[in-house]
């Protein structure tokens, strides 16, 4: 039976709601470990949602550790023992490790920006700014922005046309996006923060826009060294 979600919510509540919902057939067996998810075409028919909130909640299964997605061939229902590479929570409770994981993030995605700029679609940039506007919105209402933050850096991928660095993203999941708040910021802190890294965002897109590799190159490292510094600062770190 097809279930259509609500229009009326926000996409970021259709998403979870997407999500529990392949949850629930996962947990029940509907969804067995080695088989593969529809496809997004076919998902997006069933439940009646854009394909803006079926990738947002396949980014979550992945960050969950349910699914994982195999380059060129799909999005599968992981079972025990079948997880590909990824990082656990235990391996990000500390900013030492937060920062570990952004050092790897700046050799991945610095180059994955570039040839974004190269290849990307129509589609790719439309997916880009759909997260951009999403995590303005998160921002000036207060919300979590970690799953358009994390989407937008998955379009990037996405965008290569390479499928391994949208399939090495994804395996990581939407978890190593660093939680914007650290210990002792005052809320006006933390929002030029996040307005910083609005612009930030809007830097990379611009250049993916005008097809610069050079510059979203470099627009990609200022973003994430600019995270990994204010994070070195906060753990006392000197190098």
């Amino acid at each position: 039976m097809n279930t259509v979600l609500s229009a009326r919510k926000r996409p970021r509540s259709l998403a979870q709601e997407l999500v529990e919902a392949l949850t629930e057939r996962i947990r029940e067996g509907a969804l067995a470990p080695g088989h593969k998810l529809p496809t997004e075409a076919a998902v997006m028919a069933e439940f009646g949602v854009s394909r803006t909130v079926v990738r947002e909640a396949i980014s979550k299964l992945q960050a969950a550790g349910l699914v994982e997605t195999r380059h060129g061939v799909g999005t599968f229902v992981v079972g025990p023992g079948e997880a590909s590479f990824r990082i656990t929570p235990e391996q990000l409770e500390t900013l030492r490790d937060v920062i570990a994981v952004l050092e790897l993030r700046i050799g991945l995605e610095t180059e994955a920006a570039a040839l974004a700029a190269v290849r990307r679609t129509e589609e790719n940039l439309r997916e880009m700014r759909s997260a951009l506007d999403a995590f303005a919105a998160a921002v000036a209402e207060g919300r979590d922005a970690v799953g358009p933050d994390f989407g937008f850096h998955l379009e990037i991928a996405r965008a290569t046309q390479n499928g391994h660095f949208a399939e090495l993203l994804s395996s990581l999941g939407a978890k190593i996006i660093p939680r914007a708040r650290l210990g002792n910021e005052t809320s006006a802190e933390l929002q030029a923060y996040l307005l910083r890294t609005n612009g930030e965002h809007q830097s990379i897109y611009d250049a993916i826009l005008r097809q610069d590799p050079e510059a979203a190159r470099a627009a990609m490292r200022t973003h994430l060294a600019n995270s990994r510094e204010r994070r070195r600062r906060a753990a006392g770190e000197k190098n």
